[in-house]
C-alpha cells in the first residue's frame, strides 16, 4: 500500500503562506538583530532596544509555524491569526515586508479551501465529507426508581368543560 495516500494534500494557498511566513520570520530576525545592534550603539537607544527584539521573537515563531506547515505529513495547526496580526505590527518598526505578508495571509486564510483545509487537518471534517465530526455520548444508565405511593393511585381525569356557544349569550346592546 502507498504511505502517500494517507497524507492530506496540502492545498497551493496553504504552501504560500507557509514560504510566505518562512521567509518573514528570516527576514525579521535579521531585521530584529541588525535594528537592536544599531539601537546599541547610541546611549538613548539603549532604552529602545526591547522594541528593537520584538521582531527577533516574532521571527522566531513565524519560522516555527512555517515548519510545521510545511512539514510532511502535516501537523495539526490553526491558522495564525496572531502571527499575521503580528506580522502587520512590524511597520511599526519600519519591516513593510513583514506588513505584506501579514496582509496577505489575513486573506489568504479566509479562503474557503484553506479553511477546510484546517478542518479536516485539525479533525473537524472526517476525509473532507463536510460533515462535522460529533463526539457519540453514551447514554446514562438506566437505574430504575423505586415505585411511590401517589403513583399506585389511579387517575381520574376531570371531565372536560362545554365549549361555550357565543350566540346564545346577548351583546351589551340588546339588553338596553
Amino acid at each position: 500500500m502507498n504511505a502517500q495516500s494517507n497524507y492530506l494534500e496540502k492545498p497551493t494557498l496553504v504552501n504560500v503562506i507557509a514560504w510566505m511566513t518562512l521567509a518573514s520570520g528570516v527576514i525579521n530576525l535579521i531585521w530584529g538583530v541588525a535594528a537592536s545592534g544599531t539601537v546599541l550603539s547610541t546611549v538613548i537607544g539603549v532604552i529602545c532596544v526591547p522594541f528593537t527584539i520584538l521582531p527577533t521573537i516574532l521571527g522566531v515563531f513565524e519560522l516555527i509555524y512555517a515548519a510545521k506547515l510545511l512539514s510532511n505529513p502535516a501537523q495539526p495547526v490553526q491558522p495564525s491569526t496572531y502571527i499575521a496580526v503580528f506580522e502587520i505590527a512590524c511597520v511599526l518598526t519600519g519591516n513593510v515586508f513583514a506588513m505584506i505578508v501579514g496582509i496577505l495571509a489575513l486573506v489568504f486564510y479566509n479562503d474557503t479551501v484553506v479553511k477546510d483545509y484546517f478542518a479536516r487537518l485539525n479533525g473537524l471534517m472526517p476525509g473532507g465529507a463536510g460533515v462535522p465530526v460529533t463526539p457519540v455520548i453514551p447514554p446514562a444508565p438506566f437505574e430504575p426508581r423505586p415505585v411511590s405511593e401517589d403513583l399506585e393511585k389511579p387517575v381520574i381525569p376531570e371531565p372536560p368543560t362545554p365549549p361555550v356557544d357565543e350566540s346564545l349569550t346577548p351583546s351589551p346592546d340588546e339588553e338596553t
